[in-house]
């Protein structure tokens, strides 16, 4: 089941909890909706590595338990902030400037997602217990530029 409470008049966030599971094109769907087009592909990419992190290795696809999604664009700025019922995680590396230092052994079957997600957004942060994570990804400034008139 899908619980969604849309952003109320005069408050910035919206909210999306559903049970762990990895069906989430629905879920995907709905937090792109407001996202503009060129950015839908690289972000439904980062989102879904997110959300499949919180139910499967957070949750444990344990559908009693819930992977809740906070959502806004505040400024210029598209914030998600994931939480999951885990145990919760704690990265490997804490840089922000190399995200191939994320990546694992070669022979390794899973693990590439934390370098994706630092490709993707601008800002990851997890919490102090590693149950919820915050993504931020920028608007991009020079699209409002407005073109030079000739003489």
């Amino acid at each position: 089941m899908i619980t969604i409470s849309l952003r109320p008049i005069g408050r910035n966030w919206g909210t999306i909890s559903f049970a762990s599971t990895l069906y989430l094109c629905p879920i995907l769907d709905l937090l792109l909706a407001e996202i503009p087009v060129k950015m839908q592909a690289e972000l439904r990419l980062g989102l879904q590595e997110a959300l499949v992190n919180a139910a499967k290795h957070g949750n444990n696809l344990d559908p009693s338990k819930k992977v809740v999604v906070r959502f806004s664009l505040i400024d210029n700025q598209y914030w998600w902030v994931i939480s999951d019922q885990g145990k919760g995680f704690t990265p490997l590396c804490n840089c922000d400037t190399d995200p191939s230092q994320f990546l694992p052994s070669d022979e390794a079957e899973s693990g590439r997602g934390l370098s994706i997600l630092h490709q993707i957004f601008d800002q990851v942060e997890w919490n102090k217990r590693g149950t919820e994570l915050r993504l931020c990804k920028l608007l991009d400034q020079h699209r409002l530029r407005i073109p030079l008139l000739r003489n």
